[in-house]
């Protein structure tokens, strides 16, 4: 019989802890848009200050990937980022990082010797973890550990243009089944958790948040001219398992709408981006390319603004780990049209806060988008459901509150384990 969960429960602060975050390819500093630059970096970062928020004093460490970073930057109080030397001090895909991960780990075993260690390590993505585990076990420290994304789902829908190393899985194993705690962002995933072996008590769902404040029906809103009666909405990094060729054959069926697509490089440079000049083919191919416009990287302070411009916001992932941009269009009071995929099947609830698709189905996109567009009445609903649902579950205050619950429990487990005869 296959065990529930633990959920993470808020609880009452108390005495503060020193954390370290390990995130060897996303840090908190980087900017969006860009392959490999998008959900993990914002969580990480609003992570690290809402437990600050808390009272914690929070180290994170991630890879030195450009030669002018200091060792060290203060990114707000209470919050410190190290640039670990761990290869070139440049840009390297995340799938190439893996020859460096021993050289971090020994960086993270060197620092915590010599300096006060931290009460507990939370690594991020599996080669944070490989890094972390390794150090933990050196030094005894407890670790929890979550994945972002699982070498078994990428392998499942990419197949051979998955790009990961073929250790990945193998590897993703050892660290859930090392660590003390598995911090999983949704129900899919301690499921798929589960059918690796790594049980499923051991695991606490933790969500990821969204900045309600930043993130709000009222505020500025982007002009969006008056060539089309409609705005559909797409944001996110520029790769295939994203779904914007979806979005862009659905938009073949909706005439009235224009489809506005946010992310990947900088808009001087989306001309020679392999992804963009791959979907504006498609988009020829539908008969749509007038009605398709590519924005490029998105500054984070514009999002929202470009969020309010929309009338629907698409989420049509092949497969999402979470999802942060349903709930940051949901924060915005925008109704949300996503595919039935891992975490949105937990963020976005079917005709209440916008509708749920099968991935990969243009036809059904397209339906679900017009019954929107056709009732102004039913697109408010769903927007001011969204924004309710937000608020009370996924604003960054509750998910610190959840993950220091996690730690809590990893750090009771080791004294229990330590008073055990």
């Amino acid at each position: 019989m296959t065990s529930s969960p633990r959920s993470a429960l808020p609880a009452t602060p108390r005495r503060s802890l020193s954390v370290a975050l390990v995130s060897e390819h996303a840090s908190p500093l980087a900017a969006l848009g860009g392959v490999d630059a998008g959900g993990q970096n914002v969580h990480v970062a609003c992570l690290a200050g809402a437990l600050a928020d808390r009272g914690h004093r929070v180290t994170v460490y991630t890879r030195r990937d450009a030669r002018d970073l200091p060792e060290r930057t203060l990114m707000r109080p209470g919050v410190t980022v190290y640039h670990v030397p761990a290869g070139p001090a440049e840009h390297l895909p995340k799938d190439e990082l893996l020859p460096h991960i021993r050289k971090f780990s020994y960086y993270l075993m060197n620092r915590w010797r010599h300096d006060q260690p931290p009460d507990l390590i939370h690594s991020h993505f599996w080669m944070s973890g490989l890094a972390s585990l390794t150090a933990a076990r050196e030094l005894r420290l407890p670790m929890l550990h979550t994945y972002h994304a699982l070498g078994t789902v990428k392998k499942r829908y990419q197949g051979a243009t998955d790009t990961s190393p073929p250790s990945r899985i193998g590897f993703e194993r050892e660290v859930g089944l090392g660590c003390d705690r598995v911090v999983a962002t949704c129900r899919d995933e301690v499921a798929e958790l589960e059918r690796m072996g790594i049980p499923a008590d051991k695991a606490d769902v933790v969500p990821c948040g969204v900045d309600t404040d930043r993130f709000r029906p009222d505020g500025p809103v982007a002009d969006r001219g008056t060539r089309h009666r409609y705005r559909l909405l797409q944001v996110g990094r520029l790769v295939p398992r994203k779904g914007a060729a979806v979005s862009i054959a659905a938009l073949a069926r909706l005439p009235e709408a224009e489809l506005v697509i946010a992310g990947g490089p900088e808009a001087g440079s989306l001309d020679w981006d392999p992804e963009v000049c791959r979907l504006r083919d498609i988009a020829r191919g539908a008969g749509v390319a007038d009605r398709v416009r590519f924005l490029g990287a998105v500054p984070c302070g514009e999002v929202p603004t470009v969020m309010r411009s929309a009338d629907v916001v698409l989420c049509p992932a092949d497969y999402e780990p979470f999802g942060i941009v349903p709930l940051e269009a949901m924060a915005c009071g925008r109704p949300v049209v996503a595919s039935a995929v891992g975490g949105q099947l937990d963020t976005v609830v079917d005709r209440e806060t916008g509708r749920l698709v099968p991935p990969g189905d243009p036809g059904a996109l397209a339906e679900a988008v017009a019954e929107l567009l056709a009732d102004a009445g039913l697109r408010e609903a769903y927007g001011a459901a969204g924004r309710r649902r937000v608020t009370s579950r996924y604003g960054w205050a509750h998910v610190a509150t959840a993950t220091e619950r996690a730690y809590r429990q990893a750090l009771a487990g080791r004294l229990t384990a330590a008073g055990a005869p």
